[in-house]
């Protein structure tokens, strides 16, 4: 029986508005250490492309059209310089409605 915690929930934001999540299966070694951690995270986000690579299909996002991640649960081993800990969302993302 797989661990809840053996998988991550990636949830991409587009710059068009359009969401996707996706579950990754063991996306970071779960012993690894702390600055381990912060190191492959800042290797991940310095890539052009991201590969998922699906049951079915291979999928490759380029990172340029992603305006946010969600991860959940959070990876709370990573922080230091642009880390906010013990943040708290107040209010969910919500965009301008424009009428002519």
């Amino acid at each position: 029986m797989e661990r809840q915690t053996d998988r991550v929930q990636l949830t991409f934001y587009y710059v068009n508005g359009q969401t996707e999540s996706y579950y990754v299966h063991d996306p970071i070694e779960a012993n690894a250490i702390h600055q381990e951690v912060q190191q492959e995270m800042r290797r991940m986000l310095d890539q052009h492309w991201w590969i998922l690579h699906l049951a079915e299909q291979t999928v490759y996002v380029n990172t340029a059209n992603i305006l946010k991640v969600e991860i959940r649960p959070s990876i709370n081993r990573i922080s230091g310089e642009g880390v906010f800990d013990n943040a708290e969302r107040i209010t969910a993302l919500s965009r301008a409605h424009i009428t002519s």
